[in-house]
């Protein structure tokens, strides 16, 4: 691999303003949003709006530690019905669409926003030093997701915020650039100031088109900050990735009563991932040793 290769792969850069009022976050999401989209087999509206959401939900995780973790989930009335995102600090990013196959009818409907119609954006965080998961739900403002977000942030968190989601499709509807920023004031940072810089991100070129142009996630995250310097803090690689394996589907199985083992136990079952959509075949076999050490744990 050259270096030209390596600098255009799939990775978050994080930055903060030397004055240290402001941090950044710049994603490069293209592969993870091609290969979810091949995974599911998505259509034109799926794609952008998963597209958008993995990428979303990288950039809120990548405040996160070590394993720590974040679920973005988007629920309405439209054609696309939930969405669920996951992501990890470390750059782990999976996710799905409820109708993959959801398209909207153009005499109707103006903004893929209107994929998801009315509904709920919930944010669950999975944390180091909390017994239990943290939530926050906000209505959606417009479904594009970029809205929905810094609404979010700007409502649970109290986090002043501009962001940026952006996913190109080329004239055959292939996902051919993907990413995001993501913009926060920090503690003691002047009011005004992140309006001009979320100004800066209304006047620049699409983040997906940037990149389609050559450009690298570290130009992007210094033209945002300007006219104030913003240094590096770190970066690394992103990748759907998805940790599900046969040995956890099959102690989901031990999880199930006697009765439903039972009912399976006389044919193999066939068990799919939500997330990534991979296939897990579980023989007769192996639910009838499962039955079996069920009935040695009753008696």
């Amino acid at each position: 691999m050259n270096k030209e290769d390596f600098l255009f792969k799939d990775r978050i850069i994080k930055g903060i303003t030397t004055d240290g009022h402001f941090r950044f976050s710049v994603i490069k999401t293209t592969d993870v949003a091609q290969i979810a989209a091949q995974k599911h087999e998505l259509s034109l509206l799926s794609k952008v709006l998963l597209g958008r959401a993995l990428t979303g939900a990288m950039l809120l995780a990548s405040s996160l530690k070590g394993e720590e973790r974040l679920r973005l989930r988007i629920e309405g009335n439209g054609p696309v019905g939930a969405l669920v995102t996951e992501a990890n600090s470390v750059g782990e990013i999976r996710g799905f669409v409820q109708n993959p196959d959801a398209a909207l009818d153009p005499a109707q409907h103006t903004s893929v926003g209107d994929g998801f119609g009315l509904g709920l954006l919930t944010v669950t965080k999975t944390l180091y030093n909390e017994a239990d998961q943290i939530s926050g739900t906000v209505e959606l403002i417009n479904g594009t997701i970029s809205s929905d977000i810094a609404y979010y942030l700007a409502q649970s968190e109290q986090i002043p915020s501009a962001i940026h989601l952006d996913v190109q499709l080329d004239d055959n509807g292939e996902i051919v650039s993907a990413g995001g920023v993501l913009i926060q004031a920090l503690p003691g940072a002047p009011e005004n100031i992140i309006s001009k810089l979320e100004q800066n991100l209304i006047n620049m070129k699409p983040v997906g088109q940037r990149l389609l142009n050559g450009e690298y996630i570290d130009t992007i995250m210094h033209d945002i900050g300007r006219p104030y310097a913003v240094k590096e803090l770190s970066r690394g690689p992103v990748h759907f990735f998805c940790r599900c394996t046969k040995d956890r589907f099959i102690s989901a199985l031990q999880m199930l009563g006697k009765e439903d083992l039972e009912a399976i136990s006389d044919e193999g079952q066939e068990l799919v991932c939500q997330f990534c959509n991979e296939k897990y075949h579980i023989s007769q076999a192996e639910i009838t040793e499962i039955l079996r050490d069920k009935m040695i744990q009753m008696n």
